[in-house]
């Protein structure tokens, strides 16, 4: 519990001793602004010539028009306050989810260009299998010599029944007697009358 202060402060001439647990200075202060007051009205010709009673309620009045102005006041500053502290709290939502929104966008973002890596890596994984399947093939095509290595195309080949000569050129069809002559159209017919 604070420790109760007192302290001397003048008031319209006159000195008072103020207590209670404020500061002194705060209780100085309290006895300032009184003393502001009553100066305020000593200013006015009209107030100098009523009542002293009259003039303390007066000064009475003064002040707690001002207390409930200053209410007033510190009432619209809390309400603003209170509103500004649902602003933010809703941009702090707002912020919160558009947070999430741009992580997941992120992942999204990280997962896309993975899948796109992997795509391009499969794509130049085909074109190259592609292009050895092309390239096998056109190599198949190329004639070779004897020796397995490719040759110029002038090379002799074997006859297709797998008998050569021996001197390795294909044999002469007049001179071989195994081979067996193609039917002509009068041996076809032959002797059917």
């Amino acid at each position: 519990m604070s420790v109760k202060t007192s302290a001397d402060v003048l008031i319209g001439g006159k000195i008072y001793t103020l207590s209670g647990y404020e500061s002194e200075e705060y209780l100085q202060k309290v006895a300032n602004y009184i003393n502001n007051k009553i100066n305020e009205f000593d200013e006015m010709e009209q107030f100098r010539q009523i009542p002293a009673d009259m003039k303390a309620t007066l000064l009475e009045l003064n002040i707690a028009d001002d207390y409930f102005k200053a209410k007033e006041q510190a009432e619209t500053l809390e309400k603003a306050v209170r509103e500004k502290e649902r602003e933010i709290y809703e941009l702090q939502h707002d912020l919160i989810s558009a947070n999430i929104k741009v992580e997941n966008s992120e992942e999204n973002a990280a997962s896309l260009e993975k899948e796109n890596k992997d795509l391009l890596l499969n794509k130049a994984k085909l074109e190259a299998s592609l292009a050895d399947a092309l390239l096998g093939k056109v190599k198949g095509q190329v004639a070779t010599g004897q020796d397995g290595q490719p040759g110029d195309g002038n090379e002799a080949k074997p006859p297709a029944d797998g008998h050569s000569s021996a001197a390795g050129q294909p044999e002469d069809k007049k001179h071989n007697p195994n081979r067996k002559k193609p039917n002509t159209p009068q041996q076809a017919t032959g002797n059917q009358s």
